[in-house]
């Protein structure tokens, strides 16, 4: 690689860090990079982008700490769900290609963009309310979302945050924050699995790594300041989820 390489890989993972802590789908930046730049092997590269998402988890969840938007009572069964679950996807993911998956995912995608766009109100709340399904629906729901966000992780932050604001109605940017914590709590031990089996190229890792702690941290501080920053953060939402699909779609 050449120096301009690595400041590219600085770049886009600093990008991907903030899109990662206010939406999610980082990785289709990060996950490009390493394996369109650097030139990782599609399962090294699912490996080393989890070093990046470990550190932005942390750079994100810091900073929303900073600016008291961390709550995390009543969290732990979705924490636990998320959790097992992603320790099952992760097991999996060691051992499959995510290659085929990538043809469903941009439906899926499609899909969440219609969920996001119909009752915009239903993103807007400003405080926790009630859940609107009983709660062991939701830990179902949390326990399939941790298989696939230990399978992928691509978009897992997108469909993380809808479970969130829409079944367990929480603001978007608390929602945010949660998501960011326990996302970095299952990635710690995504990365040690990865690790043992010799699936992670650990000096870019470290690397894109600072970039997305550097975004994360940065959106979580910036976002908090501003009045309406539940309508920013949906709005937001939505671009990255249109991006995505054009991506995907290679309409761009």
């Amino acid at each position: 690689m050449e120096w301009y390489h690595y400041l590219i890989a600085l770049l886009g993972a600093m990008v991907a860090g903030s899109i990662n802590t206010l939406a999610g789908n980082g990785s289709v930046i990060t996950l490009s990079i390493l394996t369109e730049l650097v030139g990782l092997p599609g399962n090294i590269a699912n490996g080393t982008n989890r070093i990046g998402v470990l550190f932005n988890g942390f750079g994100g969840t810091w900073g929303f700490f900073q600016a008291g938007r961390l709550g995390l009572r009543g969290t732990r069964g979705l924490m636990v769900a998320v959790i097992s679950g992603a320790i099952i996807g992760g097991i999996i993911a060691m051992n499959i290609s995510d290659v085929q998956f990538m043809n469903v995912f941009k439906f899926l995608m499609v899909g969440m963009l219609i969920v996001t766009l119909v009752r915009p109100s239903r993103w807007m709340i400003n405080e926790k309310m009630s859940a609107i399904v009983p709660e062991w629906i939701t830990y179902i729901m949390y326990f399939i979302l941790g298989i696939y966000g230990g399978l992928i992780q691509m978009g897992m932050g997108i469909f993380f945050l809808a479970i969130l604001v829409l079944l367990s109605r929480y603001p978007m940017i608390e929602a945010n924050a949660i998501k960011g914590f326990v996302v970095t709590f299952y990635t710690l031990l995504m990365v040690i699995l990865f690790h043992f089996r010799g699936m992670i190229d650990w000096p870019i890792g470290l690397l894109m790594g600072i970039g997305q702690f550097a975004g994360g941290w940065i959106a979580a501080k910036t976002i908090s300041k501003y009045a309406g920053l539940n309508k920013i953060a949906y709005y937001f939402l939505i671009a990255i989820i249109v991006l995505s699909i054009a991506s995907l779609f290679r309409i761009v």
